[in-house]
């Protein structure tokens, strides 16, 4: 009731100059037109922490010598939307530290919740200000809560926007860990990396439970290495990624979401698992590195990809860093994503699968795109507004969501209005909140240095400086 009664008020306040602050970028990269704008002025409200007006400035500044607000000064740093990792485990650190299994039944949640906490921070060190968490991979949900800590008015602990999966959905079975004593029971001491659903009924089930549990996104392996038991005796056997759910199945839970109001998203790397994804209209597809068949090739197979709002998130930073970019998966990986880069397909997004690699290192997937043979610019794009495309609400899609992105500059998307993870973000334009990073690199000339986490000068999010001068003030 206080809430409802509060928030016109807000949304019809004038924003008094004294309450603003002034960000003066010597260039700023606009995701929109791929464009670097050269001297920029970003005038910031304080209170809300929303972005109230981008213009030029003379190189002098002279024309802001009458401004009696807060002045940061970037002129010598090129400014650009903070990053988005649009999938990490942030309750998982580097296999290289300690295997999967035993960070999953060895740790206590204590401790990995502690974890986390650290990843956080040292990610959005790195300059990325927003991240989707695709599961705890047997913390259960801890990672609401965490949520709650990052990402809620009474923010208790540095890090970036935080969107969630609690646990992923997978069938009996099919995920780890995998005790060697009962062959036939799930999980390890009670201790399951996902929450397990069989048939129609249980699928849908489960989406409600992470959904009524404070879920942003539901998270399912649609195919995984069922019979990894048999890699012992049959190596390819065991290695062999297959169909985890059925259509029916993944159908329930995809359209059950979708009624809640709540995005999709499938791991899934064989083309005949993400054709009928895509059907269904999953939100985004991670990792996806088969998508070729014998006899065909990934571009031919991509082409049906072409059209589609499915997001593709290659997560290539993961299978460069367990293959040491070697080998027939990383092959194919990087096969597939030479596939989409050919056909222009633009409905990319950059997520690591950060927690395989370290939390800080998260632009790894960004340089390996770029070595790869993406523009640049692009991979700026998908790693800027492409990732907030990626990681909205489903009140931003369709119609009713090109209504509202057409009003942002009304400053409606207040985030003591709509919330913290409910602000327009990825881009600096009127109306969008002011998550902004600033290194002095040239990407054309050296773009795995400009967008390093020792390059990244400069941190804000939500108007809140959080780095500056490369050093934390958090």
């Amino acid at each position: 009731m206080q809430l409802t009664a509060t928030a016109p008020t807000l949304e019809g306040q004038a924003q008094p100059v004294a309450a603003t602050k002034i960000v003066l970028a010597g260039k700023l990269f606009d995701p929109y037109t791929l464009e670097l704008l050269d001297n920029r002025a970003i005038t910031i409200c304080n209170d809300s922490g929303m972005i109230l007006d981008v213009t030029p400035f003379s190189a002098n500044g002279s024309d802001l010598a009458s401004f009696d607000g807060e002045v940061i000064d970037l002129r010598h740093l090129t400014v650009l939307p903070g990053f988005v990792d649009t999938h990490v485990h942030f309750f998982v650190h580097p296999y290289a530290e300690a295997s999967w299994e035993d960070q999953v039944t060895k740790e206590n949640i204590v401790e990995r919740t502690i974890r986390a906490t650290v990843h956080a921070k040292r990610t959005l060190m790195a300059g990325f200000t927003a991240v989707r968490d695709l599961g705890t991979e047997g913390a259960g949900d801890a990672d609401v809560v965490l949520r709650k800590c990052l990402s809620s008015p009474g923010a208790l602990i540095p890090g970036p926007r935080y969107f969630c999966a609690t646990r992923a959905i997978a069938p009996t079975g099919t995920y780890g860990p995998k005790g060697s004593l009962y062959l036939n029971k799930e999980g390890v001491d009670g201790i399951t990396g996902v929450d397990v659903a069989d048939g129609t009924q249980e699928c849908i089930k489960a989406v409600r439970r992470q959904i009524g549990a404070g879920a942003d996104w539901i998270k399912i392996y649609a195919d995984y290495t069922v019979r990894s038991r048999a890699s012992e005796v049959s190596r390819r056997v065991g290695a062999a990624s297959m169909a985890a759910f059925d259509y029916d199945e993944l159908r329930a839970m995809i359209c059950t979401a979708h009624a809640y109001g709540v995005k999709v998203a499938a791991h899934a790397t064989n083309r005949s698992t993400i054709i009928p994804l895509i059907s269904l209209r999953v939100d985004s597809i991670e990792h996806a590195y088969d998508i070729a068949t014998p006899g065909s090739t990934a571009v031919e197979m991509f082409e049906e990809y072409v059209g589609h709002k499915t997001k593709y998130v290659p997560t290539l930073a993961a299978y460069y860093t367990m293959t040491q970019g070697k080998g027939e998966i990383w092959d194919r990986a990087v096969n597939s994503f030479k596939a989409a880069l050919e056909l222009d397909l633009d409905n990319i997004s950059c997520g690591g699968d950060t927690g395989v690699f370290a939390h800080g290192a998260n632009a790894l997937e960004l340089s390996l795109m770029v070595r790869l043979g993406a523009d640049w610019k692009k991979v700026l794009r998908w790693a800027t507004l492409g990732g907030w495309e990626c990681v909205r609400s489903r009140m931003w899609e369709g119609e009713a969501g090109k209504t509202r992105l057409a009003q942002v500059g009304d400053l409606k998307e207040d985030p003591r209005i709509v919330g913290d993870n409910e602000v327009p973000f990825g881009a600096v334009r009127r109306g969008f909140i002011a998550d902004l990073i600033a290194t002095p690199g040239n990407f054309a000339a050296d773009f795995e240095s400009a967008v390093s986490a020792e390059s990244i000068q400069f941190v804000m999010k939500g108007g809140r400086i959080y780095k500056r001068d490369g050093l934390p003030l958090v």
